[in-house]
């Protein structure tokens, strides 16, 4: 008795479902099925990928270059991104990784890049004017105990990083040149954490933790606001070299490089806009490169190694 129950109340469902259908006088629509209309998801283009190797903190990197990639987007038609890196080796890693498209690195960073089939394509005009850099080793005023280049025996320094060419590889090349080794100080150290490292350097030294840094040339005037530059004497400055380069990783598409280029290098025809960028990224100009540009690099490498 139950299913017969069951199925009468099943019947009587129905029928009020098709019921209310009818007075609702809804039209029945008619489905083709042979038809089919295949859909597409439009999808962003992937965006180029450009980074500045971390030597200052990545706010800093961020002003800097902001103005320069909104302009390489806006100009070349390519959606750009910019990506900061913690570290100099995660910075390598991720171009060989085919994770950072674009590099703006120091020369001794380039000369490993080119190691994995990156290629330089422009560089900078510095803001001195010259499209080279050199470093500067930096000490307190008021420390009596370094007078001369030959005092930094058996002191303590602190450098950017082993990668960082004015923050380290250039000061050390100067020391050799003038007999002092690695082991004649009592410590080198390189500025912890990520980014912001040569501020870090400035910093160390003006508080006493550290007796001597190097840093590039231009470092010093950027820290003019957290440090009382009249406490910080520059003890030496060693030769210079090609300065900082963009770079192409390996597989990079040649036709947007070449646009890519081309915007770049027109930054350097002036113009208000051009001025603006090239100030807030710190550079006087941008000019073109070639890997042949940075053998002297490559020569300063090997003697350092052979230290």
């Amino acid at each position: 008795m139950r299913k017969e129950y069951w199925a009468v109340g099943l019947a009587a469902l129905a029928l009020l479902i098709l019921a209310v259908g009818w007075e609702r006088d809804e039209p029945a629509t008619r489905v083709d099925l042979s038809r089919r209309v295949d859909i597409t998801l439009k999808t962003q283009a992937e965006a180029i990928t450009y980074a500045y190797l971390p030597q200052y903190s990545h706010s800093i990197s961020f002003e800097r270059h902001r103005r320069l990639v909104e302009y390489l987007s806006r100009v070349t038609g390519y959606p750009f991104r910019q990506v900061f890196p913690d570290t100099f080796d995660e910075h390598v890693k991720m171009v060989e990784r085919g994770e950072i498209d674009i590099s703006f690195s120091n020369p001794f960073i380039y000369i490993r890049l080119a190691r994995a089939g990156a290629r330089a394509f422009a560089r900078i005009v510095e803001e001195s004017g010259r499209p080279d850099f050199h470093s500067q080793i930096i000490c307190r005023k008021d420390n009596r105990a370094i007078r001369s280049l030959e005092d930094c025996r058996g002191k303590r320094w602190i450098a950017v990083d082993p990668s960082s060419a004015g923050g380290f590889v250039f000061a050390l090349d100067y020391f050799l040149s003038h007999g002092i080794q690695r082991q004649d100080f009592a410590e080198i150290a390189f500025a912890p954490g990520p980014g912001g490292k040569q501020e870090k350097v400035v910093l160390a030294v003006y508080a006493g933790k550290y007796d001597i840094g190097s840093v590039r040339n231009g470092t010093l005037e950027l820290v003019k606001d957290k440090v009382d530059l009249d406490a910080i004497r520059v003890l030496a400055e060693s030769r210079s070299y090609p300065g900082w380069v963009y770079s192409a990783r390996r597989g990079f598409d040649p036709a947007r490089l070449k646009v890519i280029t081309e915007a770049l290098l027109r930054l350097d025809q002036g113009g208000e806009e051009a001025e603006q960028i090239l100030a807030a990224a710190h550079f006087k100009g941008i000019i073109p490169a070639m890997d042949a540009d940075y053998d002297s690099i490559r020569s300063l490498a090997n003697r350092i190694s052979q230290e």
